[in-house]
């Protein structure tokens, strides 16, 4: 029988002749869990319960962004300079988000005297900030509108970790400056969008605070991450009563294996607490929401429609569905002349009373220099403006920590499947290419090098191992593996930011389990693997950034009586604060740094050598830790990881 059950299993692991696709992996637990979702929300049938999922929704998010900074200080904002434009002027101001932490933007006044109805404008992720929205704002101001556009964190006159002497944020650009404070938020149990969505408010503030506008009509607009910001604010602040987002919305129906946005459009716990970028939709019914998407987006139509399609009857279920609307026009990704006029005639319509929008014309579009509301286009040289690091590195100071350890990581007690792929003989020894079932669909690569007399001895490397076959040579079995997901695919403007795409999605779905801890845990399943052979001496050795992998493994696994870290960061929770680092989304756990340091679960067994900091430099003098000297090789070390 066991014979007729092996037979029958084989055509099924025929089919497996490489490792699991971790984004698709992932991807069917996200569908599982959006599929729950879309019945929570079929089952509404009254206004009471849409306005009681609304209170859910409401609370839920702000649980998710670890709450809102309660700064309610002085705006101190002030005008810095003025251009006229025919038909309106654009004001240059300042003002505070928290205390040294001033936003730069443009105000778009109209010419005609009074109160207007005003239009928070939220910049997608271009570089340059403010001035990219010359064309839409203008046209707004003409149309009677007061038009706020300000530089986000990372943006325009607002860069981070910004060098003087060469002029650019040492991160890179808008984007890698959000990878670089988004990973270290969530290492410190925070959210980097809390401080994008506070931005936004802020800006509100200052919007009410003008004596040109109706503080009780407020809308908001943006493209790409300005669509981002303005779902969350609009979402969230009750003050805004018109929202226009472009080229943003999805549902994760179809957004989920795509390209999904940057640290703060990726919250840690979001899908797998029940939500949906829908949900933004839907938590602002029955106010007016325009969807406004392109044909040819990466952000793709279909997931736009089924935000649409739901949306649509919550906000008849509220008696409002002509308040909720969807405009697509050509091209790629961005607001194209169609999308433009519908959001003209979406904020004229609600803000205005104007039922015909007025048609867009031609405005003088200015370079960036002459729309700087400082002198010399930067906050930090001009105004010794902080970092957003450092308010979060100064937020995790002050939280209370525990020390306790993380959690042990179990592995089931019986080895794993192997899936033989091919063999060799490399350099006078066999070598075995396999698949190693680490739970149930995931299949990770490994290598397994035969010593040429039987052996008790084993080490496990993971990849690249350029010492596995010395070790083999030297009596040891040794056993490569490369952890789920790792390899090609980060993407070319992700340079620093790390392995971020397979973090992200592990975390939106179960922030307790991201890829660090299931990496950690395909190598608990390597060690099951190996001690099947009954080896009496079992080692394991990682280098850079696997070497958390590897730590975090073996810190409740006993079996591994020496484990060697071979240039991997000193430090854990250090690097929190630091403008500029590398490969930080690789080891990031959310809230770990508000429990024990992973770096303290070395012990006696840990041979650690060369230790780095965060941007790949070798730390000298710190005791306890190895280091070859110039052109020294690994021949010390290896003998010290064999004792």
């Amino acid at each position: 029988m066991r014979f007729l059950l092996a037979l029958g299993a084989l055509p099924l692991l025929a089919q497996i002749d490489q490792p699991t696709d971790v984004t698709a992996w992932l991807n069917a637990q996200a569908q599982d869990l959006l599929r729950q979702r879309r019945a929570t929300v079929a089952a509404i049938q009254t206004p009471a319960q849409a306005r009681e999922r609304q209170a859910w929704v409401r609370a839920k998010l702000l649980d998710l962004l670890t709450g809102l900074p309660d700064y309610k200080g002085p705006l101190n904002s002030r005008t810095t300079g003025v251009v006229q434009q025919p038909g309106y002027r654009i004001e240059k101001v300042i003002f505070e988000s928290l205390p040294k932490f001033p936003i730069t933007g443009n105000l778009y006044l109209p010419q005609a005297a009074g109160r207007h109805p005003a239009i928070l404008f939220s910049m997608g992720h271009w570089n340059e900030g403010k001035p990219v929205a010359q064309l839409l704002a203008g046209n707004l101001a003409l149309q009677g509108f007061v038009v706020l556009v300000y530089d986000p964190i990372g943006q325009g006159e607002r860069l981070q970790g910004f060098d003087p002497v060469t002029r650019v944020a040492r991160a890179g650009g808008s984007v890698e400056q959000h990878f670089m404070a988004g990973a270290a938020a969530i290492l410190a149990g925070d959210n980097f969008a809390r401080y994008m969505i506070h931005d936004s408010m802020r800006a509100i503030d200052h919007l009410q605070s003008r004596p040109e506008v109706d503080p009780e009509k407020i809308g908001a607009t943006g493209c790409s991450g300005g669509g981002t910001q303005t779902s969350f604010v609009a979402a969230i602040d009750p003050r805004v009563k018109v929202a226009a987002p472009a080229c943003y919305m999805q549902s994760f129906e179809v957004l989920f294996p795509g390209d999904i946005g940057d640290s703060e459009q990726s919250w840690p716990g979001f899908i797998g607490a029940g939500l949906d970028q829908k949900d933004f939709v839907e938590v602002f019914a029955p106010k007016p929401w325009l969807i406004a998407s392109t044909e040819g987006d990466f952000f793709k139509p279909a997931g736009a429609q089924a935000v649409f399609e739901e949306a649509k009857r919550v906000y008849k279920l509220l008696d409002a569905e002509a308040q909720v609307s969807w405009a697509v026009g050509p091209g790629p990704h961005g607001t194209p002349l169609e999308v433009r006029q519908a959001i003209y005639g979406w904020f004229g319509r609600w803000l205005l009373a104007n039922p015909a929008p007025k048609p867009e014309v031609a405005v003088k579009v200015l370079p960036d220099h002459e729309l700087w509301a400082t002198k010399t286009g930067q906050v930090s040289t001009d105004l010794g403006a902080r970092d957003v690091t450092e308010i979060i590195r100064e937020r995790w100071e002050s939280r209370a920590k525990t020390s306790e350890r993380p959690k042990p990581i179990t592995t089931p007690t019986t080895p794993p499947r192997m899936r033989s792929m091919r063999e060799a003989t490399e350099e006078g020894l066999r070598v075995k290419y396999q698949l190693l079932e680490s739970e149930a669909g995931m299949w990770v690569a490994t290598r397994l090098i035969e010593p040429s007399e039987p052996s008790t001895k084993a080490v496990l490397m993971l990849e690249p191992a350029p010492l596995a076959m010395t070790l083999a040579r030297q009596g040891y079995r040794v056993l490569t593996l490369r952890p789920r997901g790792v390899g090609p695919g980060v993407p070319d403007w992700i340079r620093n930011g790390g392995d971020f795409y397979p973090n992200t999605r592990a975390w939106f779905i179960n922030p307790a389990r991201p890829m660090a801890e299931q990496r950690a845990y395909d190598v608990r399943r390597a060690v099951d693997y190996l001690a099947s052979f009954g080896v009496t001496d079992l080692r394991a050795s990682a280098s850079g950034v696997p070497g958390y992998w590897l730590l975090r493994a073996a810190a409740d696994d006993l079996r591994l009586k020496r484990i060697w870290l071979d240039r991997t960061p000193a430090t854990y929770c250090q690097v929190i604060g630091t403008a500029v680092h590398r490969d930080l989304h690789e080891a990031t756990a959310p809230g770990a740094c508000l429990k024990a340091d992973w770096a303290t679960l070395r012990d006696a067994r840990t041979l650690w050598s060369d230790p780095t900091d965060w941007l790949r430099q070798v730390q000298g003098g710190l005791p306890g830790f190895a280091y070859r000297h110039f052109e020294q090789g690994d021949g010390d070390l290896l003998k010290r990881f064999l004792e």
